[in-house]
Order: C-alpha cells, then structure tokens, then sequence
C-alpha cells in the first residue's frame, strides 16, 4: 500500500499521502525519494528559470515582480537560485494539481502575491509600534523570506490547504508526525496574524493547563506573536523540558486577555488510547501519525486479553482526530474489514485512479463496530469512518464531520522546503465524495457541534464531488430514550448501549 509507482510516464508518489488535518501546518507527508524532480512542462533535466522563461515568455513577470520587490538587492546567484525555485514550484503545479490551473492564471497570482507581500510588510513598517505586533524582521524583502512568502501566499490561493513550506516549517512538520517532540503540546494555526489552538494534544502539557479550540495566543514570552511566521511562533513557544513559557491569550467571543503559565516536557503524541467499558473494547485514536496502526494493535491485543469471549462489541472514537497520513488511515480501516475497497484517489488525469483494498482480516473477529465522529473528525478520520460506513461494517454515530475529501503531497524542493500540494480527491467505497460535505452519520448527536467552521467555510475551499444520496438519519435521543439527560458523554453512553443490548448486526440499528 506504500510503494511507489510510475504511471502514465509520470511520477506517482507514494501514498503515504498526507490527507491533512482540517486547516493545519503541523503534519507530515512523505514523498517518495530526494531524487531531484524531472520537469515536464519545460522537458528539462532540471527546472531553470532561464530556460522556462525560454519557453514560456509570460514568466517573465514574475523575474520582474521578484526585483521590484526584493530588498536589499540579492547577489546574482542568490537571485538565479530563488527564480529556479520558483521555475520549479510551477512546474510541479502546473502538472500535478489536482484540476488544470492555466499557465496564466499562475503566473498572475504569483506576480499579485510578490507585490501583495511586499504591500503588507511597508504597511506594517509604516505603523506605529504596539505591544500587540512583533517588530518587522529587517530582512522581511530578503530573497528567500520574499520568495517564500510569495509561494505559500499564491499557492494557498488556488486552494485551503496547499501552500510552500520554507525549511524550517517543513522540518517541524517532519518531527511531529514521527510523534514525539519538546514543548507544550498544541495543533495551532495561524489566523489574522495570532496563533490560533485548533485542539490541546491529550495528555500534554497544553491540555492540563486548560487551552481550548479556538483560544487565540498573543504573546509568547511577553513578545507579540503578530507579524510572526507559524515557524517562528511554534519557535519562541518550544524549549528544553522543565522550563516555562507564559502565553498571553484571548478566549473568544470574550476580548477580555488571561495568562497561562507552562512549564514544557517532551511531547509524545500518543495516537491510541483504549480502555474497557463493560464488556466493550473502547478505542480513541487521536491522530493518524507513523504510531497509529501498532498502536491499534497493540491496544486491541490488550482489551481481547482482559475481555476474552465476553467483548461484545468495539467503539472506535474518532471525534476530534484531524487526520494525518494515508497510509495510517488504510491500515485502520483494514484493520476492521476483511475484505473490499478502502478508499480511491482521482487526480485530474482520470487515467490515475487509485484503489486500495482490505486484505489483512478483522482485527475484531466480526464483532460490531460503532465509530464516533464530530466536526472535528477530517480527512483519515473520514476515509475510516466512510469506508466502515459503506461496507455496513459500523455505525456512524455524533455529528457531521469535517468535509475535507482531498489529499495533499508533500514534495520536497530545492533549498530545504517543501510543496505541499492537493494533488487528487478522494472517495469512498460506494463513489462519495465527501468534499465540503463531510460523512453524515447514521446516528445524529443533538449538540452545538454542526455550528462549527468546517471545510465549506475556509477560503479557497476545493470544489466538491456530486453529493449522492444521503444517509437516513436517527437522532440519539429517539435510539437512546432516558439515558442522554445525566450524561457526561452521550454520544459514548449511547453507543455503549447498543453494544451492550446487542442491538447492531451488519452496521445496522437493530430494534
């Protein structure tokens, strides 16, 4: 499932894909191999920015937009090696995204994003200073840190989720999908310049001290985040293990700032948790990292030991999993099907269909399955939940989730970076594509969740699949009559009363 393949006389990476988690910069892809990348649009041995201009004049704009805007003037091999990663950075795009972007288009959006960024920088400078904004780099024009706000600004323009990482996002990337590294242990993003929470990783430091999804982060240190890269950010909040960082935050809709006191630890991000409830096996994987599929083995050897023939059934809890690798996700779905499709890719070339079947057996020995799902549940989460769910080998059960049906590659580059690209949609057994959309589960939690921002709601958002027919749904409360009110958890008390009152055979509500 993870080997790489030639296709169509073009380079087809490997799928240990990254499908993303909903909105982050935090995961890893891995590509295939460091072999340097052939380009195809310009049938050069290596992507050179003088020769492509050769063959396409138009480019030319963006050499122009490049030394309008780069300050102070680089030296002329530092300038040819920025243009080459750009001639490179086209390249790979105008070939592998997954729908056809004219050359023009392209070029357009890069040549707006040099001059946007450059526009941005001056009006910073311009402003007054303020405890709430970190002072400009003097080095902000410089040729790598232009060309690289210049290819993440463009790049994400064509969609939500692809962008360019410069070498140090990318090597925090790296680290955290291998799932363990020092600091307080969050998924952040950035939004409107502050560093944004998008969830505390269970067990971590971050978690224990109270952060929340959505919490707003301002000041690292007593130093203002805004007018700091992603990088630089995570940067200032990491450190050697037993030391503090003090963040300044805000908790919306409230305006009102709080302090928060960490003191950092190795972070190991634990994908699987599980314990017994009763006599069911219950599962939380909270992320698909390299450690997901032994995990979920080792977990399930585990409870069948302490269960024996008395587990009736496993709840598998996905709420709030981003996602991650494809591979990861593959590996959890065969865990639970003994046979059929996973999962297909489609890029734009419909020659490149990619089918990917179960083929290692039932890890449960056919016991009843319930998977938990919310919006927060994106991508791998997804692929899991939708392949179960077509094969009638789970109930769905909570709210909708995410909606994010694209997969993304990360293909390294010249200089350290990286592209991470969407390079095809994907699609369940029965031909869903749940782009923007998300998996509709077959059993609807009555909570707040479906208000949350989901894939529809980022700019830029890929365009969707054809929506097929829907999936008929009951609410909790009519499945689970008397047992919600008290609750801690609903969604988790419901579902271990189906299993405990054998009420599910085949993915079906049984009444």
């Amino acid at each position: 499932m993870t080997a790489c393949a030639e296709a169509g006389g073009q380079r087809q990476w490997r799928p240990g894909l990254r499908l993303g988690s909903a909105a982050l910069l935090i995961l890893l892809v891995t590509s295939c191999d460091s072999s340097p990348l052939r380009s195809r649009t310009f049938n050069l041995g290596h992507a050179s920015f003088e020769d492509a201009v050769e063959n396409m004049p138009q480019l030319g704009q963006i050499s122009a937009a490049f030394d309008r805007n780069v300050v102070p003037a680089p030296s002329p091999g530092e300038r040819l090696r920025q243009l080459d990663l750009f001639a490179e950075v086209f390249d790979i795009t105008a070939q592998d995204y997954v729908d056809p972007v004219p050359a023009d288009r392209i070029v357009a959006l890069a040549v707006d994003s040099f001059d946007e960024t450059a526009r941005e920088i001056a009006k910073i400078k311009a402003e007054k200073p303020s405890e709430e904004r970190a002072p400009v780099p003097e080095d902000a024009l410089s040729a790598p840190k232009l060309m690289a706000s210049a290819l993440a600004r463009f790049l994400n323009e064509l969609d939500a989720h692809s962008g360019y990482m410069p070498p140090d996002l990318y090597r925090e990337m790296k680290l955290r999908t291998r799932g363990e590294f020092g600091g307080i242990g969050i998924e952040v993003t950035m939004e409107e310049g502050l560093v944004k929470v998008v969830a505390p990783i269970d067990g971590t430091p971050g978690a224990r001290a109270g952060l929340q999804a959505g919490d707003l982060i301002t000041h690292v240190n007593g130093e203002p985040v805004l007018g700091l890269t992603l990088a630089e950010a995570v940067k200032r909040m990491r450190g050697r293990r037993g030391s503090s960082v003090v963040l300044k935050m805000r908790r919306p809709p409230s305006e009102e700032p709080f302090q928060v006191t960490i003191i950092r630890d190795v972070v190991r991000i634990q994908a699987v948790r599980a314990r017994v409830e009763g006599n069911v096996a219950y599962v939380r994987i909270t992320t698909f990292n390299e450690r997901a599929e032994e995990a979920l083995y080792e977990a399930m050897d585990d409870l069948r030991d302490e269960l024996n023939e008395d587990m009736l059934g496993v709840v598998l809890d996905l709420r709030n999993n981003p996602g991650g690798l494809l591979d990861q996700a593959l590996a959890v779905s065969d865990a639970f099907l003994g046979e059929g499709e996973i999962v297909s890719t489609r890029s734009r070339d419909v020659s490149r269909v990619r089918r990917f079947t179960a083929e290692r057996g039932d890890i449960s020995k056919g016991k009843p399955v319930v998977v938990l799902i919310n919006g927060g549940s994106a991508s791998a989460s997804e692929i899991v939940a939708g392949a179960l769910q077509d094969h009638d080998r789970a109930l769905i059960m909570g709210n909708r989730s995410f909606g994010k049906g694209s997969v993304q590659t990360i293909i390294p580059v010249s200089g350290g970076g990286a592209l991470r690209l969407t390079t095809a949609r994907y699609y369940t057994p029965d031909g869903r594509s749940i782009q923007r959309t998300g998996i509709r589960p077959d059993i609807r939690a009555e909570s707040g969740d479906d208000e949350r921002r989901r894939e529809a709601d980022l700019e830029n958002a890929l365009e969707g699949g054809v929506e097929t027919a829907a999936v008929v749904q009951r609410n909790m409360a009519e499945v689970c009559p008397g047992l919600l009110e008290d609750a801690e958890d609903p969604t988790l008390t419901c579902a271990l009363d189906i299993l405990e009152s054998r009420r599910i055979f085949a993915g079906r509500l049984q009444e």
